[in-house]
């Protein structure tokens, strides 16, 4: 089997990487893995990986990562949310145009090949309801989040017309991210944990009764992997689920730290809050996906679960 995962070297990547080319993908082994990233340093030392380094917009790039068919695509790369609002016309490169070269070459394919896209809870928009379930109404409220839902779309209708075997997942906040994040305003979610877990200071731009969605890399991960066994069109005509999660305050996850790592851990937190990041990273409602769970995909159970996971070596 050969599989290609897209933005591969990236936080999501590289774990993804090695549990395929570790366990393989439904049940086959995998005999080839195509990594493509704009860096490949850090990817696994293996004989069945390919490493394809350069920006998936650049038609060259997917020109020799699909120069053999594939079985089954993982399309991770993505540019993020901030980083597209500054620069809309590199945002719709990467996130849209590059999802849709990446259809048409996969169209030409004499096989039809699996499809697994990771979009992002930021299709749902800012203006949320009191709970999101499956059938939330997407409004995106930035140009991430609009080229996201548009590619949902397009894998939706490339599988219609039997291209392709696609399914798009929703992805919500995944910790723990090593380093800084990248710059991501959302690695507070991640440098938390870190943090608490060495015993060391940390202050959150968001209150201690702000909500937001978890999920452990790990159990993102998981998920990704049952996406590509199961059947696209148990999703719906949509072909998207989104992916379950944990639904955690601030003071929640840190109590669980206590639990897990010791008693002085919730001391060591202070807040500086950031109304902005409040607004849009820590104001989350209840989320539920009976759909999703009934097909197979989970969150980590429990907070002291999501730490322990989450902060795993990666």
């Amino acid at each position: 089997m050969r599989v290609l995962v897209t933005g591969a070297r990236g936080f999501i990547g590289r774990v993804l990487s090695s549990r395929l080319l570790a366990e393989g993908l439904d049940g086959q082994a995998v005999t080839q893995l195509v990594a493509a990233d704009l860096s490949l340093a850090g990817l696994p030392q293996d004989d069945r990986l390919r490493g394809i380094e350069g920006s998936i917009a650049e038609p060259e790039v997917l020109q020799r990562a699909l120069a053999e068919p594939v079985d089954g695509v993982f399309h991770l790369a993505s540019l993020p949310g901030g980083a597209s609002e500054r620069d809309p016309d590199l945002g719709r490169r990467i996130n849209l145009e590059a999802t849709l070269a990446l259809i048409d070459r996969l169209r030409a394919q004499a096989n039809v090949a699996r499809l697994v896209y990771a979009s992002t809870v930021a299709v749902y928009g800012e203006s949320l309801p009191q709970v999101v379930d499956e059938a939330t109404t997407v409004a995106p409220a930035m140009t991430y989040g609009a080229h996201k839902l548009a590619s949902e779309i397009l894998i939706a209708d490339a599988s219609r017309r039997g291209w392709i075997a696609g399914l798009s997942l929703r992805l919500p906040g995944v910790v723990a991210r090593p380093g800084d994040g990248a710059g991501l305003v959302s690695a507070f979610m991640s440098r938390l944990l870190w943090q608490l877990r060495a015993g060391e200071p940390v202050q959150l731009p968001v209150t201690a009764d702000g909500t937001a969605w978890w999920i452990s890399v790990q159990a993102c991960v998981d998920n990704l992997l049952q996406a590509a066994k199961m059947d696209p069109q148990a999703a719906g005509s949509r072909r998207v689920l989104q992916m379950p999660a944990l639904w955690l305050s601030m003071r929640q996850v840190i109590d669980a730290a206590a639990q897990v790592w010791g008693a002085d851990r919730p001391a060591l937190v202070s807040h500086a809050l950031q109304l902005q990041v409040q607004r849009l990273f820590a104001s989350y409602p209840p989320l539920h996906t009976p759909l999703a769970e009934s097909l197979g995909l989970r969150h980590d159970g429990s907070a002291q679960a999501l730490l322990l996971r989450a902060t795993q070596p990666h």
